[in-house]
């Protein structure tokens, strides 16, 4: 991006209309460290007009009285133009937040597309009414929208997590006011344009940029019936507190700390090249990142440098190179963070075994190269701790129980993985680990079941029924005795 993208007007109910409030907010490449685009700072009242908005639609509006298959058809235009435009969707966010542009397009762009569409496919075959025999005569048990939904992204895969909660949301018959982060917002604009050439009635969506003061007034406002948070841990326990002041509903997708165990009949080739890019993807900023790296002791020298070769030779650079692997993070703070964290694990008494600095060559723009850790100890702040950035570590271990107890001891409980010859042997090792997300041999993402976490890495799940659930309220209707009428709908 070499031209100023600006936008002065906000998105509230379908149209772009004047802010409220004076404030803005500067977006700032973190590659060039130069302002490279700028959009008004949503206010508390620009806040009291989308919900006022949102309520109306929802509670008098078509979109909740509309069929499914007229939400699908809507909601299937906006998927489709996140596919024709996931390389201008790509670029954009890249250059806001640092992801590889090779990454963005993948995971930013048609990884959005592809959340969409798996909503897309949950709301068609979902039962959303179904008789049963109750005790006490036939009931009638429906499900019906939660009503205004605020939907509170992060910076990190923007598009990727509001595809996550307005699909199930929108298709659900929600209205929605979504929250995007302020190192974030530009990409915002362009889902607010494909949803209303999509067809979006008036009032159903609202996208508000803001920074936690205001994204706090939101979920605490009383016109919003469900909150879902995407963020760190401290930021969601807030989130829970305030929205509990009006019993409002939340989900919160927060932090993870996640384990990949090499077992000992592991392949190393497999699990170096399975375990690299799910460690350091977007930079190390990502949630179900693989940030702690299990190893047996009878195998730690040969695998420790197999991955810090593989560390080591990552490609750093210009997030919108196609050749860059590792780019800038995405604020001076970020940076900071993970530089800080790198001196502490050092202070702990772990050993870097490659990187451990700012890249040679890159004086501008917040980069910090991609580390490894060997000797960590899981106690260690390094090993306890979500970095959030390029700053991973590698743990021996004795026998496999030893492997399971550090893997289990942890705050968080997201995602992981394991290693293995014995695929069945994985699965079972899978099963022993208190985490919502785990893969044998690979690592993905899968739409269609169910993503959060346990422990502090989260409240509910997105993604599959148990995602478009979230944004349902269950009804029980008692019907006359001996009524004969239609088993479901």
């Amino acid at each position: 991006m070499t031209e100023l993208v600006e936008h002065g007007k906000l998105f509230i109910g379908g149209e772009l209309t004047d802010p409220l409030g004076s404030g803005v907010i500067d977006v700032i490449s973190p590659h060039t460290e130069q302002v490279i685009g700028r959009v008004p700072h949503a206010s508390e009242a620009d806040v009291d007009k989308a919900v006022a908005v949102a309520r109306r639609a929802f509670d008098e509006g078509p979109w909740p009285r509309m069929s499914l298959e007229e939400r699908i058809a809507v909601v299937t235009r906006i998927k489709d133009a996140i596919a024709v435009r996931y390389d201008e969707i790509g670029k954009l966010i890249s250059a806001q937040n640092g992801s590889p542009y090779s990454w963005s397009i993948m995971a930013q762009a048609l990884g959005a597309m592809m959340v969409w569409d798996a909503a897309i496919n949950v709301a068609r075959g979902y039962r959303y009414e179904e008789r049963r025999a109750g005790a006490l005569g036939p009931i009638l048990v429906r499900q019906e929208p939660v009503g205004v939904v605020a939907a509170v992204v992060p910076w990190n895969v923007p598009q990727f997590t509001a595809a996550a909660k307005l699909g199930p949301a929108l298709l659900a018959g929600c209205t929605a006011i979504l929250k995007p982060s302020p190192e974030s917002p530009l990409d915002a604009y362009l889902l607010a344009e494909i949803a209303t050439e999509a067809g979006l009635p008036e009032g159903v969506l609202s996208i508000l940029p803001a920074d936690r003061e205001v994204s706090e007034y939101l979920v605490g406002h009383p016109g919003i019936d469900k909150v879902s948070f995407t963020g760190s841990v401290a930021a969601g326990k807030r989130v829970m507190e305030v929205a509990s002041r009006n019993l409002t509903r939340v989900t919160l997708e927060l932090g993870g700390k996640s384990a990949a165990v090499v077992l000992p009949d592991a392949d190393l080739e497999t699990a170096v090249a399975g375990i690299v890019p799910a460690a350091w993807m977007n930079n190390g900023q990502a949630c179900v990142a693989q940030t702690r790296i299990l190893v047996p002791r009878s195998r730690y020298d040969e695998i420790s440098e197999a991955f810090a070769a593989a560390a080591g030779a990552l490609v750093v650079g210009d997030p919108l190179d196609p050749a860059t692997q590792v780019g800038p993070l995405v604020a001076q703070r970020q940076q900071q963070r993970s530089l800080d964290y790198i001196r502490i694990g050092q202070d702990e008494g772990a050993k870097v075994l490659t990187g451990g600095g700012r890249p040679a060559g890159l004086e501008r723009g917040w980069y910090v190269e991609p580390t490894l850790f060997g000797g960590v100890d899981n106690s260690m702040r390094i090993a306890r701790e979500e970095i959030f950035g390029p700053v991973i570590c590698l743990l021996p271990y004795g026998d496999e129980a030893e492997a399971l107890r550090i893997a289990n001891d942890s705050d968080y409980g997201l995602s992981g993985s394991v290693w293995t010859a014995d695929v069945e042997h994985g699965i079972d090792f899978g099963r022993r680990v208190r985490t919502g997300t785990f893969n044998v041999n690979t690592f993905s993402l899968d739409m269609l079941g169910p993503f959060g976490g346990f422990k502090n890495s989260g409240v509910g799940r997105e993604f599959g029924p148990e995602g478009l659930a979230a944004y349902l309220e269950h009804k029980m209707i008692h019907l006359p005795g001996g009524y004969e009428g239609p088993e479901e709908a």
